[in-house]
């Protein structure tokens, strides 16, 4: 009898090591997606479609937003779902923009301009360490009063593209010169692995007088996106960067409080 409660023991565990629930089979396969188009963004900039290996970064960008709140909404959270999200961030959020920068700009830098693209996508490693690592763990400051210790990995990939978006408008060389990207990106990498708190969804808090301008607003941004990408992109990272330092007064004031 005991051999029979630990055979069935045993092939309870493989389902569970093993299997997926087809209710966590939609987050999942968004999740592989997201890997799927930052890793073709690689495969444009190696045919040095740039708009084209940016927009597919993006787009990834935007998958990765979708599906943690579907794996949520259907109640599908796991481990697996977890472990994959973060190996598909790295990817699309690490290695596929500095690889895109390398083949952009950094390929032309006399020195460093590969350990600079390193950096980007080392440092987006160690921040999703970090935050795996403190995923279970009782005491998150940040977290707790609503804020992201540094900047997330999307958000790291879409500022590393700055210095693209000003070329892709200006049409100045400039902004493709190795001494302007190496910089930018270092800062970028330094960022995502930073103590700074930053503002997340949760922190967010809107008054029910203004739900109608918000939604009036994400209407407009998604009609900016379509008419004018990379402008409209430029602007959506410098209001990112300037509310950097308005994350840092408010979590200050937070903490005071609590």
């Amino acid at each position: 009898m005991a051999e029979v409660e630990q055979q069935v023991a045993a092939e309870a565990e493989r389902r569970r090591i093993g299997g997926i629930p087809l209710r966590a089979f939609a987050p999942n396969a968004i999740t592989a997606l997201a890997l799927c188009f930052g890793l073709t963004g690689v495969r444009f900039a190696i045919g040095e479609e740039w708009e084209k290996a940016l927009a597919a970064v993006i787009f990834a960008g935007v998958l990765d937003g979708m599906d943690g709140r579907i794996a949520r909404l259907l109640r599908a959270q796991s481990k697996f779902g977890a472990e994959l999200d973060s190996l598909s961030d790295v990817i699309a959020f690490g290695v596929a923009p500095a690889m895109i920068l390398f083949l952009w700009s950094l390929d032309d830098a006399p020195k460093f301009g590969w350990t600079a693209a390193l950096a980007l996508a080392v440092c987006c490693a160690l921040r999703l360490a970090r935050f795996n690592s403190r995923m279970d763990a009782a005491n998150q400051p940040h977290k707790s009063a609503g804020f992201m210790t540094g900047i997330p990995a999307p958000a790291g990939a879409g500022l590393s593209f700055v210095p693209v978006y000003l070329w892709l408008t200006t049409g100045n060389d400039l902004f493709r010169q190795w001494y302007v990207v190496m910089p930018w990106a270092l800062g970028v990498a330094m960022l995502m692995i930073s103590a700074i708190p930053t503002y997340s969804w949760s922190s967010i808090r809107l008054r029910r007088s203004w739900r109608l301008f918000a939604l009036a607003g994400v209407g407009l941004l998604g009609a900016a996106l379509v008419t004018a990408p990379w402008h409209t992109l430029l602007a959506i990272s410098v209001l990112y960067v300037t509310m950097i330092p308005f994350g840092l007064a408010s979590y200050t004031k937070v903490r005071r409080r609590g």
